[in-house]
């Protein structure tokens, strides 16, 4: 099968054989592009959990089982996968190669210093 194109901009819980859960899930909160296969547009999910073999999103549409998907991560980048399952709403991606998930959770910004309106206020006394 032919890979789906992966130029387009960067910001599930997978199962086992068995069918229970193949590893532990990292539930956040992440605005992602998507694109499936055959579609020339991105659509953005938003990522609920996020494991190193899958992630879960919520979407607005019905997506066929075993569609070749590539998914921007913030922090990851691009990768590829195939919807595992499809339900209310959301769905589940099998990644195609793991990631790791803690790097979705990494600040994005990369000044050197923390901006004023950040800061705690500390009341000092003048001095004389």
């Amino acid at each position: 099968m032919d890979r789906i194109d992966r130029d387009f901009p960067v910001d599930d819980d997978t199962t086992s054989d068995a069918g229970k859960r193949a590893g532990q899930r990292d539930s956040l909160f992440l605005v992602a592009p998507i694109r499936f296969e055959g579609d020339t547009d991105v659509t953005e999910v938003r990522v609920r959990n996020l494991s190193p073999g899958g992630l879960m999103a919520e979407i607005g549409r019905v997506v066929p089982i075993g569609t070749p998907v590539v998914v921007g991560l913030r922090g990851i980048g691009v990768v590829e996968g195939k919807i595992a399952w499809c339900a209310e709403g959301r769905v589940g991606v099998a990644l195609d190669d793991p990631i790791d998930p803690k790097l979705a959770r990494k600040p994005v910004g990369g000044g050197d210093s923390t901006p004023i309106y950040a800061k705690s206020m500390v009341f000092r006394s003048r001095r004389p």
